[in-house]
């Protein structure tokens, strides 16, 4: 047998078989070696479920901003379960913000249909129950047609202009 010869036939016809069949292909699949298609495929992670669009977060941060720089309040939204008892679990997020006593909380949670207000003891003095609960009802109104964010900014815009402009010191 001289160098280069080709002994099996066979073998050579497979190999030009395999090589036709390959180019007919789509990208990144072959045929392995046992006549099996072996495909690569691109990983693509699944996009995080997020209730809002990017533009309706910037609404909300809008709102947020305004409504703390106006009135020197630390406001602030939660959406989400609040634990068994609603107004506890909201409460306990309120003592975990920064300054528990100028800080107000708007905390929702949907598939409890709860919604929860809860002032420091210097924002209380400026945001009254009467003008919560007006923003609680405004809120409901708004999420019976569907609208979270809109009835979140309301809200938001509702309680900072009760509480006022923030007192010169």
């Amino acid at each position: 047998m001289a160098a280069g010869e080709l002994t099996h036939s066979s073998t050579a016809v497979d190999v030009l078989a395999k090589d036709s069949a390959e180019k007919d292909l789509p990208f990144g699949e072959v045929v392995t070696g046992s006549g099996r298609r072996s495909a690569a495929k691109m990983y693509e992670p699944a996009a995080p479920a997020v209730p809002f669009t990017v533009q309706q977060l910037a609404r909300l941060d809008e709102a947020l901003t305004f409504a703390s720089r106006e009135t020197g309040l630390d406001f602030s939204v939660y959406l989400g379960d609040l634990g068994e008892d609603t107004r506890a679990g909201a409460e306990k997020l309120h003592a975990g913000t920064d300054d528990p006593a100028n800080a107000v909380l708007v905390a929702v949670s949907p598939a409890q249909r709860a919604i929860e207000i809860v002032t420091g003891t210097h924002a209380y003095q400026r945001v009254a129950d009467r003008g919560a609960k007006l923003a609680v009802a405004s809120m409901v109104a708004s999420f019976k047609e569907g609208d979270l964010i809109g009835g979140l900014v309301n809200a938001l815009r509702m309680l900072s202009d009760q509480a006022g402009i923030a007192p010169k010191h």
